[in-house]
Parts: C-alpha cells; structure tokens; sequence
C-alpha cells in the first residue's frame, strides 16, 4: 500500500442543514471524552451554505523554541509529516477539497516581529505563536452532509494497530452523537468588561492619526483597543453562544495548552490551493476587508445602509489603500504579472454588519509556498494600515500595549500544500481565567472620530454580549482620555 491519506466514509448527516448541528454534537462529545486535550473545530457556522467543520482532539503540541525563528520551524514539522508520501500522491482519496491535516494554530500579531525584522512588545510565547500537529480527524461537509474520518497514513499499513483503534473510537462517538440531543448553550452569567480606552480616549487617538496623516507619515492606520472580561466560564459555551449569533465562513475553537481562541472571523488573510492542471503552482489569494455598517432594523434600512457604505468616499479609499499594500506584498513571492484583483469593493453581510470586501490573488513562484507567502504578508495590511512599517511603529507607540492572538492569523497549513488563514478578528481569546476581545479600525483623513469610537464598540459588541457585558461602552475604563 502506498503511503498517503486514509479515508472512512460514515453515512452522512440526515440533511445538510442538520450537519452543523451534528458537528457540534461530535464536538461536545470529543471535549467531554478528553477533557484535557488540545482541540481543533475549524468551522463555517451554523446556517453555512457553503464549508465544513473539521475537528480533532489528537494534535501534538509543537514545541516551539522562541530563541529562534518559527517559520523554520513550521516548515521543518510540515516536512516530517509529508516525508512519508514524498513519492506519492498524498491526498489520492480525498475529499474536495482536501483535509486539513498538518499544522492548525495562529499566530499573534507580535510575530511580526520575524517578518518584519522590527521590534515588538513582548508578549507570551504562546500568544506570538502556538501550533498543533495534526494528522487526524473528522471533515464533515456542510452542505452534502458528508461525513469522513481521515488521517496521514505515515506507516504504510493502512487502518491497522493504533489507526483502527482511533477509528473505532471516532465510529462510536459519532454514533453516539447521532443519538444524543445537545442542551442549548448555557446563558451566560452577567459580566462587566474593562476596556482599555474609553471613548474620549479613543477619539483622541483617531485624531493623533489623522495628524500623523496630514504630516504625511501615513496613508491609513488601523488603531485598536481591547476589552477584558474576568472568569469568563467555559470556553466551549461561548463557542456555542457565539456561532449562533454570529455565524462566518472562518469560525474556529482552538485550544492549545491554556488558550482557547473562539472566533467568528469574516475575513480571509490568505488562502493557498494548487492550481489544477500539470505543474499548476499554487495560486495565493488574500480578501482584505474594509469598511463597515451596521445591519439595519428592517429591509429598507438594511438597504440604505448598504448603498451609503458603497458610496462612501471614505470606506472606499481606505479599501482602496490596502488593496494596493496587499498587491504589492503578493507581488515579492508571486510570478511577474500573475497578481490581480479579482473582486473590488464587494459587500459582504454578516449577522451585525456589512463590510466592504476586495480580493487580490497571484501564482506563487516556482520553489515557493504557503510559508513564503506568510512571510511577505503578514501582518495584514488591512490590520496596520499604510505604508505597512511606518504603521506599525505609530500604532505600537500609541496603542501602548501588544495585541496578542488577535490582530494575528488562525486556521492550517496542510501537508499537500493548501493553506487557509483567516484574520484573527471577531474572536475571543480565553486564558489565565481572562477573556479579551481586541476592536478597531482603518483610520483615514476623512474619519470622524465619534463614528470611528462607534464602529470599534460595534465590532466588540457581539462577543460582549456572549460573555454576558451588557452594553456598556465606558464601563471602567483602564486608562482615561489625556487631560488637555
């Protein structure tokens, strides 16, 4: 038998609008089996018409050193788990599309430190970078219902010795997950959240970057704040809470050692696929977005309120801005004359606003791959602003404080190649007994402060809310507006 990927076909979910709710059901009964695992649910929300969930309890912890650099380090752990089908076609009997199997983790904002060869503030390991080997687990496809076990066959010998003994245990807790009916999510217990700027504070700060603007050390700068809610309960509750009112094509419940990221991310940092056809390289595609409204409270607002974000001078430049930052970080790793952008200033609606989306992609040169694309991309322009090193240096002086997970990148690096990383926004990060949720937005000359202090609480307003923080936008504040 050659070496390459196993797959177990299972009958599928009775309907495909039955199989998120089948995926959370596994998800509840794999956390209850192994309490104490490191857990992956890599998942496209309840109601998705399009994606999947992909889940797994059996992840090996990458020891990361943070003495030295960790794409390396990435790139090393891929290859040891791709050594054994280097001869073969690995993903044969795949799904479409493939598996994640590989790495799945994220990496923090700081990390730009590596791809940037800047200084950054200091932050815990795990939360610059924090990565799980996986070579194992369930794709069940939100749509058709499908559901397969998979897994790297890195012996050659197919479902035999420790790999039948996983099968039968995964058989018997999707059988049994059939069978159950998941309580509905707990409601949270009533929390209050410490942000760190309040709105005077905010507002000053977006006026500091429209000075820095109008002196010409910037085009756009994505300023930030964050929330902290203390005991936030069980983090696979929140999870639950949070993909009910907030579903995205990148929700994700990741927990490595004592972080669990919960997210409901709408916006893809970068997605690698092999392009079909012989030799067809691997194509990167990045959709940065920016620009925002609320939902409205019926369908003629709703309406208006697309119309004015498509019309908006503002919202338009600051996409406008990181789409060409996002061309021309493409362009250092992809063949000349392959990067375009293939869709410009889309809405997007989600379940609390609408955002204003572009798409920018490009043939990776021969030799190159996901890893080198993360290189020459991250951080996200569309979570800097422009250009990208002078950003970050004005925002790390006047945020005060490292942004941690998010701002970052999550999802995987696979094994055959493919990547998928989604921004690191709309997400909680759960860890040492704290909740934070980090908010913002692109800054531009044309921003009214007020409506940007509106924007930013309206981005943190749902995860607050699945927390349990009523709406207290200025609720303790840790830091005041300075005194004028």
């Amino acid at each position: 038998m050659r070496h390459g990927l196993l797959r177990h076909r299972l009958a599928p979910a009775t309907d495909a609008a039955t199989a998120p709710e089948l995926a959370e059901r596994i998800l509840l009964a794999l956390a209850a089996a192994h309490p104490d695992a490191d857990l992956v649910w890599l998942d496209s929300g309840v109601g998705a018409r399009t994606g999947r969930s992909f889940l797994s309890v059996d992840g090996a912890r990458l020891p990361l050193d943070a003495s030295v650099p960790v794409l390396p380090q990435l790139r090393a752990a891929l290859a040891a788990m791709a050594a054994p089908a280097a001869d073969s076609s690995l993903f044969r009997d795949a799904p479409d599309p493939a598996p994640p199997l590989g790495l799945v983790g994220w990496f923090g904002y700081e990390f730009g430190d590596e791809t940037m060869g800047m200084p950054a503030p200091a932050t815990p390991p795990a939360h610059r970078a924090s990565w799980l080997a996986v070579d194992r687990g369930l794709v069940l496809d939100h749509v058709s219902g499908s559901l397969d076990l998979v897994a790297l066959d890195a012996a050659g010998t197919g479902w035999s010795g420790e790999l039948a003994d996983w099968r039968a245990r995964m058989l018997a807790v999707v059988e049994g997950a059939r069978r159950a009916s998941a309580p509905p999510p707990v409601d949270p217990a009533p929390r209050t959240a410490r942000w760190r700027d309040d709105d005077a504070r905010y507002a000053e700060l977006v006026r500091q970057c429209q000075e820095a603007i109008r002196e010409g050390e910037a085009y756009q700068l994505c300023l930030t704040s964050a929330a902290t809610v203390g005991e936030p309960g069980d983090a696979i509750e929140l999870y639950r809470r949070v993909r009910r009112a907030s579903p995205a094509h990148h929700g994700a419940l990741l927990r490595i050692g004592g972080a669990t990221l919960v997210s409901a991310s709408p916006e893809t940092f970068l997605r690698v696929e092999p392009e079909p056809g012989p030799g067809g390289g691997l194509r990167a595609r990045t959709r940065p977005i920016k620009g925002t409204r609320p939902r409205g409270a019926d369908l003629d607002a709703d309406a208006a309120l697309i119309a004015e974000l498509e019309a908006s001078d503002k919202e338009r430049a600051e996409n406008l801005m990181i789409v060409d930052l996002m061309r021309n970080d493409l362009s250092r790793v992809s063949e000349l004359g392959s990067v375009v952008v293939t869709g410009l200033l889309e809405v997007e609606s989600y379940a609390q606003v609408h955002q204003l989306v572009s798409t920018v992609e490009g043939r990776l040169r021969a030799g190159l791959d996901a890893l080198d694309a993360i290189a020459a991309c991250f951080p996200a322009g569309s979570m800097t602003g422009a250009p990208k090193r002078r950003a970050i240096e004005l925002l790390a002086a006047w945020e005060g404080a490292p942004r941690g997970v998010y701002s970052g990148a999550f999802g995987y690096l696979a094994v055959d190649g493919s990547a998928d990383l989604a921004m690191v926004i709309r997400s909680i990060l759960v860890a040492d007994g704290v909740a934070t949720i980090g908010a913002g937005g692109g800054i531009t000359a044309l921003s009214e402060p007020e409506a940007e202090v509106a924007e930013m609480r309206l981005k943190a307003r749902s995860l607050l809310t699945a927390l349990g923080v009523r709406d207290e936008p200025d609720a303790r504040p840790e830091r005041t507006a300075d005194p004028q």
